[in-house]
């Protein structure tokens, strides 16, 4: 008896983790630069296939493992790209997701094993398939999201200076802000918290520490409901 399922076409589901980094030349991609065939030597995003023990949100959370080693990020779904011929050799649909992460904290190791590389946003080669469209919407979705929740935190080590956090969201939104404006709007945030720590490395004169309290941010988005 020929069942149901059999009389419609089959294809493959794949996942692609667009992952963020910033340090102080900006914004940064964590790219493949394919060591196999097919596409040897080409740029892509990292990426897998989902299998058949896991959804699709797994199957992302377990391709960033594999190439960063991390666990516990920040993701989100960006979207579902499936035209026809996104893939020369077989229907492939793929679910994209975008993660934030301390540039400082991934699995360096890891990386090289996959022959990964932080190439800058605004200097990225030219990107396999539909990867150049998943990395603009996602760009797109971040900026929007920024806006309205604290996601950059991501990105930031725990302590970190004002100048850090002004170069960062300069970085996310692609254009400068006024220091004193931004300053004040930061002082009206009570999630944002000062040390007593100074930074003595990145600053001659020495700048005070700030950190994300993330429980002051949980309470007053309680308030607000």
């Amino acid at each position: 008896m020929t069942s149901y399922y059999s009389k419609h076409p089959q294809f493959y589901v794949a996942v692609d983790c667009i992952i963020f980094g910033f340090n102080k030349d900006g914004l940064s991609l964590l790219l493949l630069k394919r060591n196999m065939e097919p596409f040897y030597g080409a740029w892509s995003l990292m990426g897998g296939f989902v299998q058949n023990n896991e959804s699709v949100d797994d199957a992302a959370k377990r391709v960033l493992h594999e190439y960063t080693g991390l666990d516990h990020v920040y993701m989100e779904q960006v979207g579902t790209f499936g035209a026809v011929n996104r893939e020369p050799d077989e229907r492939v649909i793929s679910v994209a997701y975008y993660a934030l992460l301390n540039i400082n904290d991934y699995d360096k190791k890891c990386v090289e094993e996959h022959n990964g590389y932080w190439a800058k946003i605004n200097a990225l080669p030219s990107l396999l398939f539909d990867h150049q469209e998943m990395v603009e919407k996602a760009r797109e979705m971040m900026k929007q999201k920024a806006s309205c929740a604290p996601i950059g935190f991501n990105l930031l080590p725990e302590l970190f200076t004002l100048t850090q956090l002004q170069n960062l969201y300069e970085a996310i939104y692609g254009c400068p802000i006024d220091k004193r404006n931004f300053r004040k709007k930061v002082a009206e945030m009570s999630f944002i918290e000062q040390t007593d720590l100074i930074d003595k490395i990145s600053s001659r004169r020495g700048a005070r520490l700030y950190k994300f309290n993330n429980n002051i941010y949980s309470q007053s988005l309680k308030f607000k409901l």
